[in-house]
């Protein structure tokens, strides 16, 4: 069974620095498509930024330069850097995985499992 927990949510100023921090089941990072998600309040889960099986990288434009996803596999861990924070930054977001086969498409309701969130709040 796969168990996500994210952690590294706050409040900061516009302009300010996260970083958010999946600790995943074993043996999950290296066999799954993973990827970060943010949620508003009204609105359906949108990917942030999505590191593959091979490691290939995608972002979502709003996210593009300012955040860097990373993974561990050996420790099973998912970063995510978050810089340059903008108020639209803000949201619940989740770490999530899926053993779908792994393209910058992934739909969210195609990750199979997902962290309880971390809020981010931008201000």
């Amino acid at each position: 069974h796969v168990q996500l927990v994210e952690s590294g949510g706050g409040s900061v100023q516009v302009g300010g620095s996260l970083r958010l921090s999946c600790v995943a089941s074993v043996d999950t990072i290296g066999r799954h498509c993973m990827g970060w998600f943010r949620q508003v309040p009204g609105k359906e889960r949108e990917m942030v930024a999505q590191v593959q099986d091979d490691g290939a990288k995608h972002y979502d434009s709003t996210a593009e330069g300012r955040f860097t996803i990373s993974k561990d596999a050996a420790k099973d861990t998912l970063d995510l850097r978050m810089t340059s924070l903008k108020p639209e930054d803000s949201g619940m977001y989740y770490c999530a995985a899926s053993r779908n086969y792994c393209y910058s498409g992934l739909m969210y309701y195609e990750y199979n499992y997902w962290g309880q969130g971390t809020q981010v709040t931008v201000s």
